[in-house]
């Protein structure tokens, strides 16, 4: 297991100890998707829930790291510091999807012991372009050619069954 799948399972094990429901969106959503990216932090988008607060805590203490809302009062994004890694929790998404919109088309993927939803390369992309900023637009064309290429993979296993 590589440093990086190494954070991502010590991560979502404390996702877990807390009760915090999450999908995977962004660059890594992207990179665990095969997409070869680069990416600075890990962006989860996070369902509103019953005592997300409290649970936003317990996921602090048991991760290592302080809660802050750097965009406050504009954002919903509260981002976790204190790490190599810096994550960042989004209600919202720049496309408007819902989290069970997304969540309905994510895949399950595991990472160490635990398995993670993944939101599809249709949402990465679709949020990348709502959001529009630069280092947005930048991953965009690599994000197209990557999902044309496994559309077109699947559509030629589909052609061979």
């Amino acid at each position: 297991m590589s440093f990086d799948e190494s954070f991502l399972a010590e991560l979502l094990e404390a996702l877990s100890q807390s009760g915090l429901e999450v999908v995977l969106i962004g660059n890594t959503a992207a990179i665990l998707h095969g997409v070869p990216v680069m990416t600075q932090d890990v962006d989860l988008m996070i369902r509103d829930q019953p005592r997300l607060e409290q649970k936003l805590k317990q996921f602090a203490s048991a991760f290592g790291v302080r809660l802050t809302r750097p965009y406050e009062p504009t954002s919903q994004v509260i981002r976790a510091i204190g790490r190599p890694v810096t994550i960042d929790f989004v209600r919202a998404l720049s496309s408007r999807k819902s989290f069970a919109s997304i969540r309905s088309r994510a895949a399950r993927v595991r990472v160490g012991k635990r398995m993670v939803w993944v939101a599809s390369l249709e949402d990465v992309i679709a949020a990348k372009e709502a959001a529009g900023r630069p280092k947005d637009k930048a991953t965009l064309g690599i994000l197209k050619e990557a999902q044309r290429v496994k559309r077109a993979l699947e559509n030629q296993k589909n052609h061979r069954t």
